[in-house]
């Protein structure tokens, strides 16, 4: 007799792979790895296309049929594209990059594979790097001192050139040293002296003995001063008259000769004749120019380092911040507040600010640090400097407010984050603590804590991350095109937080779409971009070498 009821279902003896769910496995494990594939495809596209930047590139004569003559680096290669309905084909052509803008006008140009005669790779081919105007592609012809031939013939030129060159480089950067900051060093002093006879005035009216005491400082300093930048002035004469007269005759490709002073040469190679080791050599030179110089060329050309300097103490002291007050805000909402109706409404609110748009957090920076805390600070300690020169200190854009702006904008990963941590630590231990006489902030301090700062660890380096990459809001509290002066000097408190200063992120987006050569800066942002990532990956593995630290310290003790 069947014990089974009538109409109940028989379960088979084999589960579907449904009901094991391989079907889901398989899903999510496809979503990792496409994932995974995309990160790396990006990441392969910036360091590819960025670390290759300084390589030296062989330099072709190209002939064309009309008989000119084009002398440069092959940057791309198209194949033929055949005519479509609404765009017009072409056949297979290349991307030159000329050097010869002062005749051309360009520093690009494309031309047809048809169009081209003869194609060779002189061996004297030289790239001549200047400070201004750009690359000069071309052979050398002639080295002058003055109206004296020096050199003459490739060989002799380049030979010539090499033994020259260096020391008229260095006297040249000795008196950019000196007008930039010894002179600024002077000027410092003297707009120090003004801004006590300022002050004076106001604290003890205008003739008051404190002021003509003031007044006779700043005279005694002004005429001491006056005599450095004279001795400044013979300094630089004598290095800039030693370079005077001394120049390099070039032939370009079109058959041009231009002859370019050697004080404004950074450095010229022929890759047509560099070695193995030669590359290697001149690829790091570039890279130390690039990281340790400052920008030139509209920040196409040159070194980036107050960028990166700008980049790495901005994120530092952003995490200053963000960090104390996210734990604490967390601290209060997982530990102290209770559940109701207010600790859910303020957690709706800080998930919502995590969404908010970056440029929203750029415009309440710009309203409240810089118009009203700025302007507050401005009246009440720096009111001298804002009668003598008419600029804020602190009501403008600066280091401090930036770093406070996106302080506000990563606080919400941080609180989150955190809350996660704290709530990861069992109750057990809390109780534990209870029952041994630990007060409330005893066991938090002694017992919570130390257990949840590999969390809290990891929401700070989500907040750099993010922080360090953010762009939208710095254009509006502090980031500037070009602030070669660093926010830092010799004096106390040795940081100016109220300065300007330069960004990574911000330097990709002025390079790539406001360069006036976009074709030209196109390698350098990927340069800047490999750069970003590098600093960030740098920043992160510092914090998780630190959390990993943390987390051994404590694994004993771990749930």
């Amino acid at each position: 007799m069947n014990s089974e009821r009538p109409g109940r279902r028989v379960r088979s003896g084999h589960a579907t792979l449904t009901a094991y769910g391989e079907p889901w496995i398989w899903l999510t494990g496809a979503s990792l790895v496409t994932a995974i594939a995309m990160i790396v495809g990006l990441l392969a596209v910036i360091v590819a296309r960025g670390a290759t930047t300084f390589w030296p590139v062989p330099l072709e004569q190209v002939r064309v049929a009309d008989g000119r003559g084009v002398l440069g680096e092959v940057a791309e290669r198209e194949p033929a594209v055949a005519e479509t309905t609404g765009s017009s084909g072409h056949g297979a052509r290349r991307l030159i990059r000329t050097g010869d803008f002062d005749a051309t006008g360009n520093h690009y140009e494309w031309i047809d594979d048809d169009a081209i005669v003869e194609t060779l790779r002189p061996e004297w081919a030289t790239v001549v790097e200047r400070s201004e105007g750009g690359r000069l592609h071309g052979v050398p012809k002639r080295l002058l001192h003055g109206e004296e031939v020096v050199a003459e013939g490739a060989a002799d030129v380049w030979t010539a050139f090499i033994a020259q060159h260096p020391a008229i480089r260095r006297r040249e950067r000795q008196a950019q040293r000196i007008d930039k900051h010894d002179r600024g060093e002077l000027q410092r002093r003297l707009r120090a002296a003004r801004l006590e006879v300022v002050e004076a005035s106001l604290a003890h009216g205008r003739d008051s003995r404190q002021v003509e005491e003031a007044e006779a400082r700043e005279r005694s300093l002004a005429h001491d001063i006056g005599d450095k930048e004279r001795a400044l002035d013979a300094a630089t004469a004598r290095l800039r008259d030693e370079n005077a007269g001394w120049a390099i005759e070039v032939e370009t490709g079109s058959g041009a000769i231009v002859a370019v002073p050697l004080a404004s040469v950074v450095r010229g190679w022929q890759p047509n004749r560099l070695s193995l080791a030669g590359s290697i050599g001149l690829y790091l030179s570039r890279w130390g120019e690039f990281l340790s110089d400052d920008p030139r060329e509209a920040n196409s050309a040159g070194g980036v380092f107050p960028a990166i300097w700008g980049t790495v103490v901005m994120t530092l002291i952003m995490a200053l911040f963000v960090a104390p007050f996210g734990v604490l805000a967390a601290l209060y909402l997982r530990e102290y507040a209770g559940s109701g109706p207010v600790t859910t409404a303020v957690r709706i609110a800080i998930n919502n600010l995590a969404g908010v748009p970056s440029i929203v957090y750029g415009a309440f920076g710009l309203g409240f640090f810089c118009y009203v805390l700025g302007a507050g600070i401005d009246d009440v300690f720096f009111k001298a400097s804002l009668l003598a020169d008419g600029q804020p200190t602190f009501g403008t854009g600066g280091l401090l407010w930036a770093s406070l702006t996106l302080a506000l904008l990563t606080l919400p990963v941080v609180i989150v984050a955190t809350e996660e941590a704290l709530s990861a630590v069992p109750n057990s231990m809390r109780e534990g603590s209870y029952a041994c006489g630990a007060g409330k902030w005893q066991t938090i301090r002694r017992i919570v804590l130390p257990r949840a700062l590999p969390g809290i660890m990891t929401g700070l380096i989500l907040a750099m991350a993010r922080g360090a990459g953010e762009v939208a809001p710095l254009m509006l509290v502090g980031v500037k095109k070009v602030a070669l002066d660093l926010p830092f000097d010799g004096t106390f408190p040795f940081i100016h937080p109220e300065r300007e200063f330069m960004h990574l992120a911000y330097l990709i987006y002025d390079v790539g779409f406001q360069s006036p050569n976009s074709q030209a800066a196109r390698p350098m942002v990927y340069t800047i971009t490999f750069l970003l990532v590098a600093i960030i990956a740098l920043l992160n593995v510092a914090a998780i070498w630190l959390r990993s630290r943390l987390r051994r310290r404590f694994v004993s003790q771990q749930f």
